[in-house]
């Protein structure tokens, strides 16, 4: 199948990281900022937008609270969806696969790499419940800040989940809404890709 420009290239993942990288230079905020879709228990979809940290050589990786809605949806069905757009490229990637945890190593130097205050943040947000004010949430951190001082270590209740795609599609505006869209799937995680051009 002819696929050239943009498009070019036997790697997905190393296509997302070239629109990225362009979108970086583009974008004025948040290039990386990725719209995650999940599923409640009712069947009811949620989504939100969350950082994507990391493009990996067969996986996309981002950190929440394990106890979050999301996190909660996710450990419940162990599949997600996200969408990557970016307005001045006027190009989006679209991604549906199945969710493990990275609550390791990497996601110790992800955590310990953030500001002081974020990482504080983590340890007082009880994120997606209920808040009776700001000011309490002020006040719980700074009671974690008071108790964890300047080295926290990383919540047990916080870190990443890995994203291992089972389709993935780049999609790139056309004029008069004849867009260019190639979806990559594959049944199970190693097989190979199978590619198609699919219509506006």
């Amino acid at each position: 199948m002819e696929r050239s420009g943009i498009f070019a290239g036997d790697d997905p993942f190393a296509i997302v990281r070239d629109w990225l990288a362009e979108a970086e230079g583009k974008e004025l905020n948040d290039a990386n900022a990725m719209q995650l879709a999940t599923v409640d228990a009712s069947g009811l979809p949620n989504v939100r937008t969350v950082l994507l940290k990391e493009v990996e050589d067969d996986a996309f990786v981002f950190y929440t609270n394990y106890e979050s809605a999301k996190g909660r949806e996710i450990e419940a069905t162990g599949v997600v969806a996200f969408v990557l757009y970016w307005k001045s490229l006027r190009r989006q990637v679209r991604v549906r696969g199945h969710v493990s945890r990275e609550d390791g190593p990497q996601a110790d130097a992800y955590y310990s790499s953030r500001a002081l205050q974020s990482r504080i943040g983590a340890w007082a947000s009880e994120q997606s419940r209920p808040l009776s004010s700001r000011s309490a949430l002020m006040a719980k951190v700074a009671k974690e800040g008071a108790r964890h001082g300047t080295n926290p270590q990383r919540p047990p209740f916080w870190g990443g989940f890995r994203i291992r795609p089972v389709e993935i599609e780049f999609w790139a505006d056309g004029a008069f809404r004849l867009h260019d869209r190639f979806r990559w799937t594959r049944q199970e995680i190693g097989e190979q890709w199978s590619i198609e051009r699919l219509h506006p």
